[in-house]
């Protein structure tokens, strides 16, 4: 399903319906300047907290935002691949920058993408069910095993309401309930180790680290490179997976002894990395006017807080 902000909102319930079945969906919210109307032809990226943490209940999903018209296509695979082998949601940010924007494009060769392998609990269990439940799972990454409606000996009922851990009964248990947020959300977390690991452009011995997501990536790339053709040394990582953020995000981040976090928005995302890693050294530049960055002003701000003491 596509959508934009608002339409993000609309979708909330039926999300969160989602994380409880755990089943796979993957939607994608064209980021524009809001809130409601908004700026409804205008580039923005203030839908992160909405996709992080907008829906009742503890209701873990996984967030991804593509970085141009090129990346649209693997980040919608990766999506899908999360989604049908982690059963979840998943949230596929873009913005109205990339929407309206074109790019060439070489078709790949799929075979260079890693297969999409979903936990059927046909494979597992064989065509008797054997000891199947509905929430029967995965040890190792708590994936629950999807049986495919209408398959013979794997009739089941899914819904809204909390199911036990062992049985897949209803349960208002509180301790079956505590176990099963937890599961749903270590289920979401172990994500990050299936994911590539976060890499950086620029100086290697750089002090300062600028950090994108979304469809900023063009303009802070040109800013680390002019930045760099006045002898400075500046490096830059754009994160794709947002939650969970890739397993060497904080060891790849506290190297830096300065780290500006650009975006659109008022600092979703550095608050979001300031509350996963309090340590960090954050600078935030942040511009809400439905325009894209200006790089000469990115250059500019960035050498001032670089030049800093």
């Amino acid at each position: 399903s596509s959508t934009s902000g608002p339409g993000l909102s609309l979708k909330s319930e039926a999300l969160g319906l989602a994380v409880m079945t755990e089943l796979p969906l993957v939607v994608i919210d064209v980021q524009r300047g809001g809130p409601s109307t908004g700026l409804p032809t205008k580039s923005e990226q203030s839908d992160l907290n909405q996709a992080l943490y907008g829906r009742s209940g503890e209701s873990p999903l996984v967030v991804i935002a593509a970085k141009s018209p090129a990346d649209c296509f693997d980040s919608a695979y990766w999506a899908s691949k999360i989604a049908l082998e982690h059963m979840t949601p998943v949230i596929l940010l873009s913005d109205a920058y990339i929407a309206n924007g074109s790019t060439a494009w070489k078709i790949p060769d799929m075979k260079q993408y890693p297969d999409i392998s979903p936990s059927y609990a046909l494979q597992k269990f064989g065509k008797d069910a054997g000891n199947w439940k509905p929430y029967a799972r995965d040890e190792e990454t708590f994936v629950r095993y999807w049986s495919v409606p209408g398959t013979p000996n794997y009739m089941h009922r899914i819904g809204g309401l909390e199911k036990d851990y062992f049985t897949g009964i209803i349960s208002t248990n509180p301790d079956n309930h505590q176990l099963m947020v937890d599961t749903r959300r270590q289920k979401i977390e172990r994500i990050a180790s299936q994911v590539p690991l976060q890499k950086v452009e620029g100086d290697p011995d750089a002090g300062t680290l600028i950090i994108g997501w979304g469809g900023t990536y063009g303009h802070l790339l040109e800013a680390m490179l002019r930045i760099q053709a006045k002898d400075k040394k500046i490096a830059f990582t754009h994160f794709t997976f947002l939650y969970p953020l890739p397993s060497n995000t904080h060891e790849v981040l506290k190297q830096y002894k300065k780290i500006i976090v650009a975006e659109q928005n008022n600092g979703q995302f550095a608050h979001y990395l300031q509350g996963q890693f309090p340590d960090l050294p954050l600078y935030r530049f942040n511009r809400i006017e439905g325009q894209p960055f200006r790089v000469a002003e990115l250059e500019e701000e960035f050498i001032t807080i670089m030049d800093e003491k």
